[in-house]
This record gives C-alpha cells, sequence and structure tokens, in this order.
C-alpha cells in the first residue's frame, strides 16, 4: 500500500482513530493539539493500542517524543513543530516524516529535513483551524508536485469528496480529510464513499 494513502483522515481523538480503523481506513492522523508530555504519552499509547491488529498506519501529529517513546512508525510536524523537533532522532527511531507547508518558504525548510511526503494547504477555505494563509486553489497542487518531484504531495484544508477527482487530477496524491467526515452527518458513509472513490482512482 502506497503512503500515506490516498484517503487520509485527521482527527482529534482515539474514539475517532478507533472509529476509522474498523471501516478499515489505511492512513490516519491524530492531531490534538497543546497537551503536555504525560498526556502526549497517554495519547500515544492509547492511539497505537486502538488500531493494533488493524491495516491503519497511524500518523502522530506534533509529539514526535511520545512516538519515539511508544514506537509509533509515522510523524506529521508542522511548521512551528519542526523548529523544535530533534530530526537526527526522529530519523534514528525510524519514523517516517510528514511536514506542512504553505508558502515557498515553508517549502524550502521542509525540503531539507528530507520528508516522506509534503502536504500543502489549505486548498480551500476550512473554518477549523486559524489560517494566517489564504486558500490555496486547485492550480497550486500542480506548482507544488512540479516542485517536489516524486515526493507524494498531500492536499489538505476544506477538501470535500466532490472535489477528489480535481485535486488528484491537479497532481496530489493523498488527500487529507477533516471536516468532510468528521461534520459529515453520517461520517461513517462518507468514508465508505470516499474509500470506494480513492480505490477506483488509484
Amino acid at each position: 500500500m502506497p503512503y500515506p494513502d490516498r484517503f487520509y483522515p485527521v482527527v482529534d481523538s482515539v474514539a475517532w482513530l478507533a472509529r476509522l480503523a474498523k471501516l478499515g481506513v489505511g492512513t490516519v492522523q491524530l492531531r490534538t493539539k497543546e497537551l503536555d508530555d504525560p498526556q502526549a504519552s497517554t495519547l500515544v499509547r492509547d492511539a497505537l493500542a486502538a488500531v493494533a491488529g488493524t491495516q491503519t498506519k497511524l500518523v502522530v501529529n506534533d509529539y514526535w517524543r511520545a512516538a519515539i517513546d511508544h514506537g509509533a512508525q509515522h510523524l506529521h510536524l508542522g511548521q512551528e513543530d519542526l523548529v523544535d523537533a530533534d530530526l537526527a532522532a526522529i530519523r534514528k527511531a525510524g519514523l517516517t516524516l510528514g511536514i506542512s507547508t504553505h508558502d515557498e518558504e515553508e517549502l524550502a525548510i521542509a525540503l531539507k529535513a528530507r520528508p516522506d511526503y509534503i502536504a500543502l494547504g489549505p486548498i480551500f477555505f476550512t473554518t477549523l483551524k486559524a489560517m494566517r494563509f489564504k486558500p490555496q486553489g486547485i492550480p497550486r497542487i500542480t506548482e507544488w508536485k512540479r516542485a517536489i518531484g516524486t515526493i507524494p504531495l498531500v492536499a489538505i484544508g476544506g477538501i470535500k469528496l466532490e472535489h477528489a477527482a480535481d485535486v488528484f487530477a491537479a497532481g496530489a496524491d493523498s488527500i487529507a480529510v477533516v471536516s468532510d467526515v468528521t461534520q459529515n452527518a453520517d461520517p461513517d458513509a462518507r468514508v465508505r464513499a470516499w474509500l470506494d472513490a480513492t480505490m477506483e482512482t488509484a
């Protein structure tokens, strides 16, 4: 299976993670901000337990120390998190590394870290996160993919299933999805629809 999978939900709780794992989602990022070290350690431990025995790959957002301590395999860092991260320790632990980018300066910083994938966002307007960047738009995906070459590109930010075909056609290898799942009236059905659509276009 590719990493990250073409459908890449981002959720904020172990309960959501476990729900998606039961539905057969291949890659899920757990993003829960502003935890102290003990809380982060508990979160990562519980998250790994939730996906044990499933096909789901857990991506830990931000908490690289806890990820190393508990033997996680995948990590995602935002630009702010990247500043304080020990990249040598992360690589020594065998963690894959995804990095968020929003402009050319951030892309240059990310590429220096030799990431396993680059995320670009927000593609569309999103209310889930205060953003100092305007929506990138679909053409920007093509520009980013041209710049990073064979490194997988993850598009994120306000993307709904109805946008998926255009986002993939523009050059994205994966789509990170938040509200289109977590705020959907029938999340399980929406996840199944995403899985069906991304399998068809793989």
